[in-house]
């Protein structure tokens, strides 16, 4: 993907979410005439964005589609902020989401501009769940860190997690070295909503747990895990560094002396 790129972005009028429980009908003709041509032209790609606002932690997110015929799927992005039409959005910027848009059943324009409104909205539900979820456990984990917790909205974290990201927002307790993300599992759309949950990260421990849990047990059970995996870092240092003494025992040099 090049460093930079140009997404004319096609509004389709989703933007009333989640502040109301229906989708805006305005210029309805206009959007869905703009959808056709973004997803049914006969180029070799098009990009069709949809603005996902009103979210309580991150506040805005833009998803973009973007098909192209060389790779064969519409492939999903989120990035931060309502993105307007004709914005440059760079690469560094765009987060991608393994929860794709799959039109292929479609036997017509209508039915394809249907499965579109239905998988988009499956995925802007899911954001909306995941960053409610994640505002959840914003306090429990100030509680259990005792001290400030960030908001961290990198598309690159500094601690590997062991699922997919969701969103470009995570919650980061500095002192503590623990980050907490909404993550989700690679599927399509058309299948409805992917499998969710939130992972709890520290250095090379991580866990992902169910998105209805309660916060307060999760990062009790974390911190559990946490200081069993140091427990048995120490005790395998400790182990290695017997076995080196003992290597230099027998090769006839002096061990060097422990503190």
């Amino acid at each position: 993907m090049q460093s930079l790129l140009l997404f004319f972005v096609r509004p389709v009028d989703h933007n009333e979410y989640p502040n109301g429980n229906t989708m805006s009908t305005a210029d309805d003709d206009r959007s869905d005439d703009l959808l056709r041509r973004a997803l049914l032209d006969a180029e070799a790609s098009a990009a069709v964005a949809l603005r996902v606002e009103g979210l309580p932690l991150a506040e805005a997110l833009t998803v973009i589609f973007h098909g192209r015929r060389d790779l064969g799927t519409i492939q999903t992005y989120v990035a931060h902020g309502g993105r307007g039409a004709g914005t440059a959005v760079r690469a560094d910027e765009l987060l991608r989401v393994p929860c794709d848009l799959d039109l292929g059943d479609a036997g017509t324009r209508n039915e394809a501009e249907e499965a579109y409104a239905e998988q988009a909205r499956v995925l802007r539900d899911a954001l909306l769940a995941a960053d409610t979820v994640l505002a959840i456990w914003r306090e429990p984990l100030q509680d259990i860190a005792e001290a400030r917790v960030g908001v961290d909205r990198s598309v690159d974290l500094q601690v590997r997690l062991p699922a997919h990201r969701l969103m470009p927002v995570a919650l980061v307790a500095p002192e503590k070295h623990i980050t907490v993300a909404p993550v989700c599992g690679a599927r399509t759309l058309a299948e409805g909503r992917p499998p969710m949950g939130i992972a709890c990260a520290q250095q090379d421990v991580a866990r992902v747990y169910p998105l209805p849990d309660d916060p307060e047990r999760c990062l009790e059970d974390f911190a559990a895990l946490a200081a069993e995996h140091a427990r048995r870092m120490a005790e395998r240092l400790e182990h290695q560094e017997a076995s080196v003494r003992r290597f230099l025992e027998l090769s006839g040099e002096d061990p060097p002396e422990t503190a």
